[in-house]
This record gives C-alpha cells, sequence and structure tokens, in this order.
C-alpha cells in the first residue's frame, strides 16, 4: 500500500526562541528564567554551554528560513519570547524585538513557509518570575496582556496561533523533578502552578477571539500514552489510570472540553493539594477551549502498580512504578523507548473521546550523542538512524489519518541543531547540521534530502520511503522497456526524409503494436536500415506487460527499491 498525505498536509519542523535566538548586547531583551539559572548555577548545564548564543537564529534568520525552503518545509513552529518583546511588568515594547519578529515571519513567508507562533515555550521573564512565576494569578493576567498585544503586533500575517508548549513540563520539571527552575519539590506549589498555566492559556484564547478576524488559537501538549505491565491486573490498571490523569488529561480535558476530570479533582483534592477555583475563572476555561491541538509525542509510559511503600514528598510515583518493557527499542543517547503505534494510539483517543479536534504532530524526534560520528567524507551527516524514525512514525500516523482521524501535519523536532535547556548541545536533533565551533556554520544532514523528498512527493512507499504512484509505475515500465526492446518511437535519425514523420499504426479490436525485439545491427547494415514495428496480438502484449509489471515492481519492493530509486521522481 502507499502512504499518502493531502496536499494541504503541514511537512514541517518545530523550534523556540530561548532554544535557537539567543541573546547580544543592544537586542533589548529582558532577562529570563533560563538566563538567571545559568549565571546562578553553570556546572548543571552540559559542558558549561548557556542559552546566550545557542544556534544564533537571530543573525541567520535568513540563512535558516533559505535551508529550511530547502529541506521542504512549508511550515515552522516557533515562539516569540516574553521578555525580548516586554521590557518590564508595566509592558513597554521593545522595539528591536517587534522588529526582528516581523523581520523573521516575513523571510519565511516569503520562502512559503507559514510561521505558526507559540506564546510561551518555558522562558518566563524574571521580572514576573520575581513576582512568584505563575503561582501567582497575576502572572496569568499579564500573560493574557502579553498574547493580545503579540496578536495586535502579528495577527495580519499570522494565522495559527499557540498559547504554550508543554504546560505539564513547567509543573514538573519546576516543581516536582527539578529540571526547571525554580527547581523545587512541592506537589501543592506544582498543583497551584498548573491551575494558572491553564486559566493564562484560556485567558490568551479568550482575548484572541475578542479580536475577531481570521486565524485559529490551540495549545501544544506532550501526550504521552501510558501502559500498565499486567491489563487483566486491576492495581495495574489503575495506575495507569492515575498517570494518564496527571500527565495527560491534566491540560488536555479544560482546554479541548473546557473542564478538568472528576477524578482528577478528587485525586488532588485527597492528597489536599487541589487549587481553590474561583468560579469566574472556571467559567474563562468553560467557555475559551481551543481550536486547534499540537501534540508533542517522543516516548510512552510503562506503568505498574508499586511493589513497596512510597516513601518522602508526595510525587506522581506514589501511585505508580515505571518499568522496562521487555523487547522494546531504545534511543540510548535519551534513554528514551521508541514506539511508533503509541502515535497511532494517540490519534485514535483524540477521535473518539475528543469530538475528532483538528491537530498535528507538532514535535516528533530523535536527539543523538556525538552525532559527528556519522559524518561521511562529503561533510554531511549520514542519519539513516532519523530517516527510520520520521518514516516509521509516518506510516503509523497515515493509518490514523486513514481511519478518519483529523490530523493535519507533521513536524519534526526539530529542523536545526539547538540548545536543549540544560542538556545544550549534548544531543542533535535536526535536518541541519549547526557547527557551533565554526560560527555556527549550517549544513543539511541527508535527513533533510530524505524530508524535502517525501514532503514533495506527499507520501511514503512502504518499504523504502519513496512514494509508488501510477506515474512511476509507468516510468518503471518504460524503462524495462526499452531496456528490453531497445527500441524508440521517434523518427529515425538517419534513413528518412524531412517530410516523413511517425506514423499511427491502425488498430483494431484485436491488434497492436509491440516494439520489434530486434535492433539494427551495430555493422553490416547501411545507415538507411532501421528497426521496424511488428503487429501482435494484444493479448500478447497485455500479458508481456503485465508481467514485466509484476516482475519489475516485485524486484523494487523486496530490493527495497534500490534498482531505481534516484528515477522515482
Amino acid at each position: 500500500m502507499e502512504y499518502q498525505f493531502s496536499k494541504d498536509f503541514l511537512w514541517g519542523a518545530a523550534c523556540s526562541g530561548p532554544q535557537s535566538e539567543g541573546s547580544f548586547p543592544g537586542d533589548g531583551k529582558a532577562e529570563m528564567e533560563w538566563d538567571y539559572w545559568f549565571q546562578q548555577a553553570p556546572e548543571l548545564f552540559y559542558d558549561g554551554v548557556g542559552p546566550a548564543v545557542t544556534s544564533d537564529f537571530y543573525h541567520k534568520y535568513k540563512e535558516y528560513a533559505g535551508l529550511m525552503k530547502e529541506i521542504g518545509m512549508n511550515s515552522y513552529r516557533t515562539s516569540i519570547q516574553w521578555s525580548r518583546l516586554i521590557k518590564d511588568r508595566e509592558g513597554t515594547i521593545n522595539e528591536a524585538g517587534v522588529e526582528f519578529y516581523k523581520s523573521v515571519i516575513d523571510e519565511l513567508l516569503s520562502c512559503g513557509i507559514e510561521p505558526i507562533l507559540c506564546l510561551h515555550h518555558f522562558d518566563l521573564p524574571m521580572y514576573w518570575v520575581e513576582k512568584g512565576g505563575f503561582e501567582n494569578r497575576e502572572t496569568a493576567e499579564a500573560f493574557a496582556a502579553y498574547a493580545a498585544k503579540c496578536f495586535e503586533l502579528f495577527g495580519d500575517r499570522v494565522k495559527r496561533w499557540l498559547t504554550f508548549n508543554e504546560p505539564i513540563v513547567i509543573t514538573e520539571g519546576g516543581y516536582l523533578y527539578k529540571n526547571h527552575y525554580p527547581a523545587v519539590c512541592d506537589a501543592k506549589r506544582a498543583a497551584l502552578v498548573s491551575y494558572h498555566l491553564q486559566l493564562a492559556s484560556s485567558m490568551a484564547v479568550k482575548e484572541f477571539r475578542k479580536r475577531g478576524g481570521e486565524g485559529q488559537i490551540g495549545i501544544v501538549l506532550n501526550l504521552t500514552p501510558t501502559y500498565c505491565k499486567e491489563p487483566e491486573n486491576a492495581e495495574d490498571r489503575r495506575s495507569a489510570e492515575i498517570a494518564d490523569l496527571l500527565f495527560n488529561k491534566s491540560f488536555l480535558d479544560p482546554s479541548l472540553k473546557g473542564e478538568y476530570p472528576n477524578a482528577l479533582v478528587e485525586l488532588l483534592k485527597k492528597e489536599g493539594i487541589c487549587p481553590e477555583a474561583q468560579a469566574e475563572d472556571l467559567e474563562v476555561i468553560r467557555a475559551n477551549t481551543v481550536d486547534f491541538l499540537g501534540v508533542n509525542y517522543y516516548h510512552p509510559r510503562r506503568v505498574t502498580r508499586r511493589s513497596s511503600p512510597f516513601t518522602g514528598p508526595l510525587m506522581p510515583e506514589k501511585y505508580f512504578e515505571e518499568y522496562t518493557y521487555e523487547g522494546q527499542k531504545m534511543n540510548f543517547s535519551r534513554g528514551w523507548e521508541i514506539y511508533e503505534p503509541a502515535v497511532y494510539e494517540i490519534a485514535i483517543q483524540l477521535r473518539d473521546n475528543y469530538g475528532n479536534i483538528p491537530w498535528y504532530l507538532s514535535e516528533n524526534g530523535m536527539g543523538v550523542q556525538n552525532e559527528e560520528q556519522f559524518i561521511g567524507v562529503d561533510g554531511i551527516v549520514e542519519d539513516d538512524y532519523r530517516i527510520e524514525f520520521i518514516r516509521d512514525h509516518l506510516i503509523w500516523l497515515n493509518k490514523a489519518i486513514v481511519e478518519g482521524c483529523n490530523c493535519f501535519g507533521y513536524h519534526l523536532w526539530a529542523p536545526f541543531d539547538c540548545w536543549s535547556w540544560k542538556n545544550a548541545y549534548k544531543n542533535r536533533y535536526g535536518m541541519i547540521r549547526v557547527d557551533r565551533k565554526d560560527n555556527c556554520r549550517l549544513t543539511v544532514k541527508k535527513s533533510g534530502r530524505w524530508f524535502r523528498e517525501t514532503a514533495e512527493r506527499g507520501g511514503l512507499c512502504p518499504v523504502c520511503g519513496k512514494k509508488l504512484t501510477i506515474g512511476v509505475e509507468h516510468r518503471v515500465v518504460s524503462i524495462m522497456l526499452l531496456y528490453v526492446f531497445n527500441y524508440s518511437s521517434e523518427i529515425a535519425p538517419v534513413g528518412h526524409t524531412p517530410a516523413q514523420v511517425p506514423q499511427l499504426i491502425q488498430v483494431s479490436a484485436s491488434i497492436t503494436y509491440c516494439p520489434s525485439p530486434s535492433a539494427i545491427a551495430f555493422t553490416g547494415h547501411s545507415p538507411s536500415h532501421v528497426p521496424q514495428l511488428t503487429h501482435a496480438s494484444l493479448i500478447t502484449y497485455a500479458i508481456i506487460n503485465y508481467l514485466l509489471i509484476f516482475y519489475t515492481f516485485a524486484y523494487i519492493l523486496y530490493y527495497k527499491c534500490k534498482l531505481f530509486k534516484w528515477k522515482m521522481m
């Protein structure tokens, strides 16, 4: 079968402002939480690399846009940095930031790339961190005002917006697992932050709708399908249900349905950490659900019931233990399981339980450490592992679309190597290599070239990843006919006068023609001799043609399309 996608399917990739832009003297950017944390504890960051330079998208955005066009992207998600656009709590505009983002948007559009802009990607300005961050309801209100300003400044050219990227990561990273600032472990504060993040998102949606006009607004959630070890065991099923409530439905349900799951509210109340929600806030959440959803998917979560009592501060792991699935595929650089069918299962869940909301795969990627080892003699990163990763996820995504799931795009993380928070440049994700030791010199990886071919064709061959079409079939048959029979239907270059042209042969219901199996001998004939067409039975021709097609395609599929892959255009 073919894996065909719609002609308006989004083929693209995603990054963020704080992971790509950098900060430089005179750019007017205010300090954000990652700037501050790096200053306080640079030893926490891989190789001591902080957010100052990153991939220098700030200066090189035109070159990046050109290469993104070159690798076939028709869309690109990035984020506006609140700290670059707004200087202080009073809302003072940084004009340099405005001009930068306008220039980026214009450049992307000129390259035929749709900009999809996210309003927050883990980068809270320090002037709001100092006020308690999203523990403070005032920060949610300020976020809505910032969002309104973005819509005003850029809404004439940007038609798809996103409120937050992975809000659950802000909660779990900053307030449970100490991977993000402020790096504390406090479940009650985590619950409060989650509530205010959802409120902020809904307030931003309200501001977007108030503005009117064209466009849509959504949210990006990282969905990690949860699988229990023993589905027949009630305790195992319960552990998976709780993990799903905490990590998936805590933002999925209020963002898409306008309400929190009752089971989640009861669980938080039982633990004494449920925020006191104001009625007017709950109404804002109820009335301002998103238009579409971005789904970030990297790996599943596999859980089982606890084998021993949980001790220590309250954590989600009170209700489950994670286990290693036997026989799993792994990305050992990240320690993440590779499980492609989960993409399909996410899609089915959205179709059946969330109104088949329009959505796209907004992040999916493979970070690899020491990728320099895969640089070939031509200086190109031969990242076949990334090609395989993308291809296999696309196959499952296509299955979901065929079955009626409302998915409109696929975005890889990332278009180019970028700074990954505390991991810095430890793992490379991009289709474009960034050589930070050589002024951020850019080169397209093998995956980038493959991505362009796939996007242009709009589909995949089930074996080699290339699209098989009727046009390809005809091309293959033509090649085989030329190879076997060595004929041409054009006028012979010698032996004919200019007045002579190829003539149509008389055709009856039972007669057609096939080329002569005899080519003119290289020696022993005068130049006036040319191969002549011969009559043949239509049945004979049909049998020959069928056998050629059958055995040709069998050969292509069996040998992974190596024979003619350079001709499959």
